[in-house]
């Protein structure tokens, strides 16, 4: 009767194992993937830092580095903890899940609130940044950020294509709008304003950044109600497999 009690602990401990390394494999891999969503926003997207006064959107890409690197490593050595049934280590392992956990919720709550902030400082200062600082000596990356953003998102303007016209630089040149705003663009097509050259009626440039900027925070709470339901889960298996180590110490 020992005997087959034994067993059968053993074999719960088995499986404990198994499904806390296969937790393990899925928790590196989100980590991965915030990881290189991290990456790639701060590579891809990175002009966009220029025509915003927060640094709310590099500070976010760094975040995510830095949590993608943070889960890998929690992965890691819970991966060795497992392997090696360390209860010192498993305690490790489960104090950095939480960790984790808990600064998810902090970071998804300063995440809602920032970006309401950033939403009401686009909204303030896209227009005047556009008009005043395009085209100017040393404003090499508002230029280049300005031009990326109507370009990729099919845009003129911050509200629309008439902002243009109080701009500086298009005051001195014989243009209605920065040749960036063509459909099509090639030198000298924005002295032309008509819908069929410009993006005219398609709207203006904030709108699409915000959305674009919202669809980016949803993705990202999507990722994070994801991982955090891993991680309860991670934690219950840790629990179970620390505890029967502790019942079974061989």
């Amino acid at each position: 009767m020992d005997a087959q009690g034994e067993k059968t602990h053993t074999c719960g401990t088995i499986c404990l194992k198994y499904l806390l390394l296969l937790f393990n494999v899925l928790f590196w891999l989100a980590g991965g993937a915030v990881l290189a969503v991290g990456v790639w926003t701060l590579v891809e997207k990175s002009d966009y830092i220029s025509l915003l006064n927060s640094s709310f959107y590099s500070a976010s890409a760094y975040i995510l580095i830095a949590a993608g690197v943070i889960v890998i490593v929690t992965g890691i050595i819970g991966c060795c903890a497992t392997m090696k049934e360390m209860r010192s280590l498993l305690i490790v392992y489960l104090s950095l899940l939480l960790f984790i956990f808990l600064l998810e919720i902090i970071a998804g709550v300063l995440a809602y609130i920032t970006y309401q902030e950033l939403d009401e400082e686009l909204r303030q200062n896209l227009k005047v940044t556009m008009q005043q600082k395009y085209r100017q000596p040393g404003e090499e990356s508002v230029t280049q950020a300005v031009d990326k953003l109507q370009q990729e998102f099919k845009c003129c303007g911050s509200h629309n294509s008439t902002d243009w016209a109080d701009s500086v630089w298009i005051q001195l040149n014989e243009r209605l709008v920065p040749d960036s705003c063509c459909k099509t663009p090639t030198d000298l097509c924005g002295r032309r304003d008509h819908p069929s050259n410009i993006y005219r009626v398609e709207g203006g440039c904030i709108l699409k950044l915000e959305e674009f900027i919202l669809s980016q925070l949803y993705i990202l709470g999507s990722v994070g109600i994801g991982i955090a339901f891993l991680q309860l889960v991670g934690m219950m298996f840790t629990c179970c497999l620390y505890q029967n180590l502790k019942e079974d110490p061989s």
